[in-house]
């Protein structure tokens, strides 16, 4: 049995000393977290994705960068995600922005071990549970965290930044 490869999301949280679950699945591409959970039996309301946004540049100011995790299944409120963060609008990052922003590509985005450490906020619905399921930081991997502890790591913050109808 070869030694698992570890990602940044994994040495981090191994720096940290915060346990966590590996789960591999067999993926060769972008799929989304619906069929994710499908493949991995990871109980939907618990698995989470993670999405890079940014907020409108001011007239010759650098653009700041955020990170939110919110439900699979979910979308996120963009009005209420801005406001979250101090910022007029949002826009979601270009998929061709991704890795080079962050380090990750597209299906393999964790909110953990990005180039940098933006500000992250995780939807509210991840604290009614022991551990949640985010992606591992690779196409194929996702890991299993508690969301306090993913929270002290990413210094983030609970908010409701989903839609609701």
């Amino acid at each position: 049995m070869g030694k698992e490869v570890k990602t940044n999301a994994m040495r981090i949280l191994d720096r940290n000393k915060i346990p966590y679950e590996i789960i591999n699945y067999e993926c060769d591409e972008f799929i989304d977290g619906l069929h994710t959970a499908e493949k991995t039996g990871a109980p939907v309301e618990q698995s989470f994705k993670t999405l890079v946004m940014s907020g409108k540049a001011a007239a010759g100011g650098n653009r700041q960068y955020y990170v939110f995790v919110v439900p699979i299944a979910e979308e996120v409120d963009l009005k209420a995600a801005a406001k979250c963060v101090g910022e007029k609008s949002l826009e979601m990052l270009h998929v061709k922005d991704l890795t080079p922003l962050t380090g990750y590509v597209r299906g393999g985005c964790s909110p953990l071990g990005m180039k940098k450490q933006f500000p992250t906020v995780v939807h509210e619905s991840a604290a009614s549970f022991d551990k949640i399921y985010i992606s591992g930081g690779r196409v194929g991997t996702s890991i299993t965290v508690n969301p306090d502890a993913l929270l002290k790591v990413t210094r983030g913050q609970y908010a409701d930044i989903i839609q609701h109808n």
